[in-house]
């Protein structure tokens, strides 16, 4: 009886432990969701991406749409994500996500191919206020520059409606036979950027690894911000560390943000921001910066506020 006393006990200061951590826990902001599949073929259980090859990746690819948003859901509820900017191909399936939770998700329209859709076509989706962000622009996959001007009138749409903007401007990304690691250097974008002197543009991955190119173009262009994405689990650790302490070090602490860059491994959501939480040589206030305080402060969500 007293064993049982104990076990009861036991049971219920778990439960507590874990709901006051719940409450405690300070909310987060993941700059790079994906509402559906990637413009590529990912079979269920394949593990997540990882580089340099060989290496072992780690999870399973979701089965569909459907357990990628169930799945994606309890993570963002278990960590309190509270916001999110999230991109997808199909309008469809981005209405599922928002029916699902209406005040969470900043969703904006993915673009793999320039023209695909029009941007002006697009214009509709925005004052209905379906659409509150632009891209992941990703047409460095398909082989196109963002300096291309193919291009332009996203960047112009987006500027006039003073929307965030996510561009796949990086070194890495799928292996697509179109795909050219030498669009990635951040200096591609600075043409875009001085056409366009209000557009709130970030970078994934924050141009890794064109550390230099980064660095220049942040110092050079204050409306450029850069998620830390796919690099939190998709290359080693050590890696993504010297990267990060390099921006730190630099002084742009306060214009990284937090992206999980999920697509079908949600549990990648969770890795990442433990890569984060773990790093000892940031302090609490630079952590909760990329986690929360620098995407507030670019989404212009509460700019008084600090978490």
């Amino acid at each position: 009886m007293k064993t049982l006393s104990i076990l009861y006990l036991f049971l219920f200061l778990s439960q507590f432990t874990s709901a006051l951590y719940g409450q405690k826990r300070p909310p987060i902001i993941d700059m790079h969701l994906h509402a559906d599949l990637p413009p590529y073929k990912i079979n269920e259980g394949e593990p997540a991406l990882c580089r340099p090859e060989p290496c072992e990746g780690t999870g399973g690819a979701t089965a569909s749409h459907d357990e990628t948003l169930r799945k994606t859901l309890e993570i963002m509820d278990r960590y309190n994500i509270v916001r999110a900017h999230l991109s997808g191909l199909d309008p469809a399936i981005i209405a599922k996500w928002i029916k699902a939770d209406p005040d969470r998700f900043i969703a904006a329209p993915f673009i793999f191919q320039p023209g695909q859709p029009k941007a002006e076509d697009l214009r509709k989706k925005y004052a209905e206020g379906f659409y509150g962000g632009m891209g992941e622009i990703a047409t460095q996959l398909s082989g196109i520059a963002p300096n291309d001007p193919k291009l332009e009138p996203y960047f112009a749409l987006a500027e006039e409606l003073n929307v965030p903007t996510l561009i796949h401007t990086a070194g890495i990304g799928p292996y697509l036979p179109s795909f050219r690691s030498a669009y990635g250097s951040p200096l591609l974008l600075e043409d875009v950027l001085v056409r366009h002197p209000k557009l709130r543009l970030y970078v994934e991955n924050s141009g890794y690894p064109y550390l230099d190119e980064m660095i220049a173009m942040m110092y050079q262009y204050p409306q450029l911000y850069g998620d830390v994405s796919t690099i939190t689990w998709v290359i080693p650790r050590s890696a993504f560390y010297s990267y990060l302490k390099a921006l730190i070090s630099a002084g742009l602490g306060k214009r990284i943000m937090f992206g999980s860059d999920q697509m079908r491994w949600p549990e990648m959501i969770e890795k990442g921001i433990q890569t984060i939480e773990d790093a000892d040589f940031l302090t609490e206030e630079q952590k909760r910066d990329i986690l929360y305080n620098n995407a507030a402060r670019f989404l212009q969500i509460d700019t008084q506020k600090k978490q």
